[in-house]
């Protein structure tokens, strides 16, 4: 095992940043840490890389490569660590920036001059900065600050890499190419590899298994897709991508929208992309509604509706299908859930 946290609590005075903290991470995973601000994601990573004290009790434990390495400082656990505003020294060049944390080592860990220079080249063809290792970091873009941020990290060859909101600080184009960028420099080192995100669209993209975080505690691990297509509560599915809710009655074991039917009262959750819209009303299974908006920039329809009791539903489709329907702004229509999300417990709705 890579990376292993046990039982791991931080309170911040009244507030508990992290409740009894449990997680695995294995050897050359890519893993995203995701949750809202106050989640506990980001002093998760600062505790594993003894940036933070935790909360000292019984049966905790931080190991690497399952030795415990309480009371390890930092440089002793041998953690790169790359910060969200980049942290670079503004008066070294990029050259510099990289060797800084080779130059600093002392006894029998410091390196000849000629071996500092080697790494530090072959960090900046990684990096794809050839040509610019004699730059300062103003002369650069946000995007390549960041590459070098990351080349610093690695220069020191750690066991692990930890990435706190690496592209945070970046539009939205450049933090798409890094993203993408990043994905195939991990897949080359296969070095592992955590990094904190508010962005479920990064996290689905970029991680082998994503662990969803919500006040201090963890909701739910695994990979992209069993986080999104199999979410264990209302917060996890609220929270990766846009979600809408149903109210309905549960009749012979199946969910429908017609709430003057028999049986068990029961609210659902649909996906934008899992709803069908008809002229007429198919089976008298659909919900009425009304075409507020429509908005055809993009890779996918984007349709906005009102029910008839007010409430804002939202539906996605593909260019092809919406060129056969056509609907229309004042248009009214009748929505079909195709796959319905259903919760046991009560207090996942909020009603």
């Amino acid at each position: 095992m890579g990376i292993e946290v046990k039982k791991i609590t931080k309170k911040f005075g009244s507030f508990t940043a992290l409740d009894n903290v449990c997680l695995k991470i294995a050897d050359g995973e890519l893993v995203a840490l995701l949750g809202p601000s106050g989640s506990g994601k980001t002093t998760l990573l600062r505790i594993i890389a003894g940036l933070e004290e935790f909360d000292p009790a019984a049966g905790t434990d931080i190991l690497f490569q399952n030795r415990s390495v309480i009371g390890n400082k930092v440089g002793e656990r041998r953690v790169g660590f790359v910060f969200q505003h980049y942290a670079l020294f503004r008066h070294m060049r990029v050259f510099d920036n990289i060797a800084f944390g080779l130059r600093v080592r002392r006894g029998k860990d410091r390196l000849p001059a000629n071996e500092i220079t080697k790494r530090v080249m072959e960090l900046i063809r990684l990096i794809q900065l050839d040509g610019l290792e004699y730059r300062y970091p103003d002369q650069l873009s946000g995007g390549q600050r960041q590459r070098v941020a990351l080349a610093r990290a690695l220069a020191i060859e750690p066991k692990f890499l930890l990435l706190d909101e690496p592209f945070g600080a970046l539009d939205a184009k450049v933090r798409q190419n890094l993203r993408r960028w990043l994905r195939r420099l991990h897949d080359s080192i296969k070095l592992t590899s955590v990094f904190v995100t508010h962005d479920q669209e990064e996290a689905l993209e970029l991680a082998d298994r994503v662990v969803v975080m919500n006040r201090g505690k963890i909701e739910q691990e695994g990979t992209p897709n069993e986080v999104f297509h199999h979410p264990k509560n209302k917060f996890v599915i609220e929270f990766l991508g846009n979600v809408n809710l149903f109210h309905g009655r549960m009749d012979s074991g199946d969910s429908s929208s017609d709430s003057a039917g028999q049986g068990t009262h029961i609210p659902y959750f649909v996906r934008p992309h899992e709803i069908d819209l008809y002229r007429e009303n198919p089976k008298a299974g659909g919900i009425q509604a009304v075409v507020r908006r429509v908005q055809l920039a993009g890779a996918i329809a984007k349709i906005e509706l009102e029910d008839t009791g007010g409430k804002d539903v939202f539906v996605e489709m593909s260019h092809e299908k919406y060129a056969v329907h056509h609907f229309k702004p004042g248009e009214s229509v009748f929505i079909v859930p195709q796959k319905k999300v259903v919760f046991e417990f009560a207090e996942d709705y909020n009603i």
